[in-house]
């Protein structure tokens, strides 16, 4: 077995959690090794896919907007959207409110202490339920980092490296984690599986071939695993009743080495796990037609003008437009017997509100190049990217009438029933709304309304249209997928990032960090989570532990 001398802290995994803890533990002058089973080119781990949504509170981006927003705000809305319900939220509730002080106080100067810029015009995704106490950002508050996904993890990456030329950092790829060391409780060094070097490129599958073991030891481990979304019999196996029943067939928003391998190993040195049940997919999904990893999907971005309806024809029920409730959404459709719905929209409306999620399909806002971004958002057409997927992606329907439009859909899928008589009626009926400026459409209500922000009129909400206006045509028909992103629950810790036992006290020398621990206390989000506080989550988590281990 090949030993390695101690470091003050190993890290399990080179994700933007992990990352944010080393840069930590570099500028404290800490010794720190990072351990990751894939190869190098994986570096970053998900984040580096990633639009770069962060959620930030009563910003000066928000301000110039014209947006009023509040800690108090926040907080009203992060309660109605978790649902805190549960005795284990105890912790959770704890780190929530860190995590909005957070997000109202030192998080944007310490991302500009890093170099880290955000677009001027704050976006508002996942606009939530039907009343003020329900779940949803009552505001936006969806602050797009200028660099995307690649921005955010630049500063904390040439820290790391600068720790490497120093002699601080030490980098084991294709090194995997099988056990954590324990002694008399202490969790003290970590054993594994040294696998066969790989070429792979980003996010695509390596091999697993073993070439030999190897030990660490360290005064404090730190989990930095990521969660489940990768691994699909995971994934059911843990879906909750309340979302209907698991899909036979989904997408994977994140590579398959999101598999959960992590969890199960820190549980058995002790860790709590919780809220297991807590998951977060998407329902907008479409199949890559370039895939990197297997069954990979890319997510739309919504507006909220689409007509959304089920495999049979049926329109979804008010409030489940797109852009407002996410797992309200997912949790109807799985009840509606089939794994896929349908966008009806046109090519006005993917013009202006249709982005997609990732830093590979924003190739102007990951290259931080303003002409760029006045070409893709502002010029004619819909961005390249979202183009080409109406080209080549296997989910696009593109038709001159209602007619061929309905007949290829039912071409498509012919498993499923369309109703293409219903289809129609539902075309014309939400058509006929726009003969006056009001009416009871709620949706078209919805859009009216989101126009009134003016970054939503500028770049987001199409003007509203009949979608058989030939003006704004063609029709598009788009085909929905369930495509897997984030576990919401995982091991339970306290505000320093501390791993907690079965009976709620800290595993000595134990952290986690992360998606691994629910972005903080084992489900910061509780049931629903607010928009951009994903990599908000690791961001936290990750800065705390750092913090907490430099401290000692």
């Amino acid at each position: 077995m090949a030993m390695a001398p101690g470091s003050d802290a190993i890290i399990i995994g080179a994700g933007l959690s992990g990352l944010v803890a080393a840069a930590e533990l570099v500028d404290a002058g800490k010794r720190v090794t990072i351990v990751d089973q894939e190869p190098e080119a994986t570096f970053g781990g998900q984040a580096w896919w990633s639009f770069g949504g962060l959620f930030l509170v009563d910003s000066p981006e928000q301000r110039r907007m014209g947006i009023r927003d509040s800690l108090e705000l926040a907080r009203a809305d992060w309660a109605g959207t978790a649902g805190f319900d549960r005795p284990e939220d105890d912790h959770a509730r704890a780190w929530a409110e860190a995590y909005l002080a957070w997000a109202a106080g030192e998080k944007r100067a310490w991302l500009r202490d890093k170099g880290i810029g955000l677009f001027p015009v704050v976006g508002w995704a996942e606009r939530g339920g039907d009343t003020a106490t329900r779940h949803g950002n009552s505001v936006p508050r969806f602050h797009i980092v200028w660099g995307t996904g690649p921005g955010i993890l630049e500063p904390f990456i040439r820290t790391v490296r600068r720790g490497v030329d120093e002699g601080l950092v030490t980098l084991l790829f294709r090194h995997r984690v099988d056990a954590l060391s324990v002694t008399d409780g202490r969790v003290h060094g970590v054993t594994g599986s040294i696998l066969a070097p790989d070429d792979a490129e980003r996010g695509a599958p390596s091999n697993r071939d073993v070439v030999g073991d190897f030990a660490l030891q360290a005064d404090a481990v730190v989990v930095a695993s990521g969660g489940i979304g990768g691994n699909h019999d995971l994934v059911r196996a843990a879906w909750p009743e309340r979302l209907g029943t698991p899909p036979t067939r989904m997408l994977s928003g994140v590579p398959e080495h999101v598999d959960g391998r992590g969890l199960g190993i820190a549980e058995v040195a002790g860790a709590r796990l919780v809220n297991g049940d807590r998951m977060w997919h998407y329902v907008e999904g479409l199949e890559n037609y370039a895939p990197v990893w297997q069954r990979h999907g890319i997510r739309i971005l919504p507006g909220p003008s689409s007509l959304w309806l089920d495999a049979t024809g049926r329109r979804l029920p008010t409030p489940l437009f797109p852009g407002f409730d996410t797992l309200g959404t997912l949790a109807h459709l799985r009840n509606t017997g089939y794994d896929h719905s349908w966008f009806v929209t046109t090519q006005s409306i993917i013009e202006k509100e249709f982005a997609l999620s990732g830093s590979e399909q924003n190739p102007d806002l990951t290259g931080k190049s303003v002409r760029e971004l006045l070409r893709q958002r502002l010029g004619k057409g819909a961005t390249e990217p979202v183009e080409a997927f109406k080209r080549q992606g296997a989910d696009f329907i593109v038709a001159d009438s209602v007619d061929e439009l309905v007949e290829r859909m039912a071409a498509l899928e012919p498993n499923a029933p369309l109703d293409t008589d219903r289809v129609r009626d539902e075309i014309a009926s939400r058509d006929r709304m726009l003969d006056n400026g009001f009416g009871k459409d709620a949706q078209l209500t919805a859009v009216r309304g989101a126009r009134r922000y003016r970054g939503d009129k500028l770049i987001r909400v199409a003007r509203p249209h009949r979608l058989t206006d030939p003006v704004h045509g063609p029709l598009i028909a788009v085909r929905l997928h369930v495509i897997t992103r984030k576990s919401l629950g995982g091991i339970q810790t306290d505000l320093d990032c501390r791993a907690l036992d079965a009976d709620g006290s800290p595993i000595r020398g134990l952290y986690a960090v992360g998606e691994a621990a629910g972005f903080g206390g084992g489900g910061v989000h509780g049931y629903r989570s607010l928009e951009g506080t994903f990599l908000g989550g690791c961001l936290h988590t990750g800065l705390r532990a750092g913090r907490a281990i430099a401290r000692g």
